[in-house]
């Protein structure tokens, strides 16, 4: 309804104060037309009391004479009209007005026997009382009636001079709410002015953007922490993304300027060149050396693109159950012929459970972690050695084990050979990004990797990923 938060903070403590003081001006109303009534009542009984004080036997009969005293109190400025009567038990009007209307019904209260009611009288609002009073002889008891009316105006002026000064001091105290309000709301509303002004101010290219929850209170202190993660997981992916471009131009830059090189040969050489027999020989050559160059640029290209998928946020949110005896041996299998080839022994231990052994992770980055982790071994282990890999329970978890009796990796390098494109070894064959990899997609999967020299032989390399177990 309103856009401001300052008027909807306004309204939500504005409209209860109103309705108080609302609710406290009809009881003050109330309040005082009951003193009202009660003071107007009051002297209309004491009035009727006098009338009723002045009744005398004159011979058989009762005289009523009403005394300057009986209406002397009800003098006011605002000149109300009074109306008396006083008449016998058989309705002979004694004295007073004729017409007075008496309640039709007869319901006397307390000790006075007095009974008030409210009335009209030639149009007017009449607030009356009517009282008996029993004058004795000789002959017994007779009851005597007096009944005495009052317009209301004093009665109401009594109610507003009691009344206004009540609502008046509410009215203050709503007006000072009211303002007090306004000047707390613009004060403390200040932080977030200049929370936004920061936002402003800052480069959403550079995200270096921190908000100091200090400065804020402390209901808006999650807001800035959520803020601040929000920046800091934003700056995270810009670093990263700018960090995979600066790692796609460096590792992709060799490769194709290579490749322009030998095509810019190519071209040379079917120009130049005369001696067909020696050319066919140069462009065998020039083409092995191109399919090599192409390769291993697909090779680096579709690396960098698992690796930028593996540190990508919502790597670690879309986890499901995967079973990891299964895609180990489906690793097993691809890099077969890689084995055969460099007559290297590929085996697996395991004990399989009838309903497999279950992690949570994304079963295309599982399938290139342990890929990744078994074409790091068989690369750098030596023609006609062993790599091992093993699949096992514990209390912590799953541990899935890669183990060769390679060369191993000197010790002062095991800290850098998770930085991309660190290696070990002289080898030309690898990118350095295998190891990376690994690390990125067990950080998504909640997963530890430790690497170690192997516990058994001389030489070698035992790499532990340590899994959380799935809930089947």
């Amino acid at each position: 309804m309103f856009a401001s938060l300052r008027l909807r903070l306004a309204v939500w403590l504005l409209l209860p104060l109103s309705v108080f003081v609302a609710v406290c001006g009809l009881l003050s109303w109330q309040n005082a037309a009951q003193v009202a009534d009660y003071v107007q009542d009051h002297d209309l009984l004491a009035s009727a009391k006098v009338l009723s004080d002045r009744l005398i036997w004159e011979g058989d009969a009762v005289q009523a004479s009403v005394p300057p005293s009986a209406l002397s109190l009800f003098v006011s400025p605002d000149r109300d009209r009074v109306v008396l009567s006083v008449s016998g038990a058989d309705g002979e009007l004694l004295a007073g007005s004729p017409a007075f209307p008496l309640p039709s019904v007869r319901k006397p209260e307390g000790v006075d026997q007095a009974q008030w009611y409210d009335t009209h009288f030639e149009g007017l609002a009449l607030r009356a009382v009517v009282t008996t009073r029993s004058m004795y002889d000789v002959a017994g008891a007779q009851g005597i009636t007096v009944a005495v009316g009052k317009t209301t105006r004093s009665r109401d002026h009594m109610i507003r001079t009691l009344w206004w000064p009540t609502m008046g001091y509410l009215l203050v105290a709503l007006l000072l709410a009211v303002l007090l309000s306004a000047a707390a709301l613009t004060l403390e509303l200040r932080p977030i002015v200049g929370l936004s002004k920061q936002l402003a101010a800052s480069d959403p290219l550079h995200f270096d953007l921190v908000v100091d929850p200090g400065k804020l209170h402390s209901e808006l202190r999650p807001v800035a922490e959520t803020i601040n993660r929000f920046v800091a997981q934003l700056r995270r992916h810009a670093q990263a993304q700018r960090r995979f471009i600066a790692d796609a131009a460096h590792q992709l830059r060799t490769p194709l300027m290579m490749q322009a090189t030998q095509i810019e040969y190519a071209r040379f050489t079917r120009r130049h060149r005369t001696d067909w027999s020696t050319r066919r020989e140069d462009m065998d050559a020039l083409w092995l050396a191109m399919q090599t160059s192409n390769r291993r640029l697909v090779d680096v290209t579709n690396k960098l693109l698992l690796l930028a998928q593996a540190e990508h946020g919502d790597a670690h949110t879309q986890l499901e159950t995967v079973d990891l005896i299964a895609t180990v041996v489906r690793a097993i299998e691809h890099l077969a012929a890689l084995a055969d080839r460099r007559r290297i022994d590929l085996g697996m231990e395991a004990s399989e459970p009838a309903d497999g052994v279950h992690v949570m992770a994304q079963p295309a980055l599982l399938d290139a972690l342990v890929s990744n982790l078994l074409d790091n071994a068989l690369r750098y282990t030596q023609e006609g050695g062993r790599v091992t890999v093993g699949v096992r329970q514990s209390a912590d978890g799953i541990e899935l084990s890669v183990e060769d009796n390679g060369p191993g990796i000197p010790a002062e390098a095991i800290g850098r050979v998770f930085e991309r494109f660190y290696r070990a070894s002289d080898s030309p064959d690898g990118t350095g990004l295998g190891l990376a990899i690994v690390q990125e997609i067990a950080r998504a999967f909640h997963a530890t990797v430790q690497l170690r020299p192997h516990p058994v032989e001389k030489q070698g390399l035992l790499v532990t990923v340590q899994f959380r177990r799935a809930t089947v």
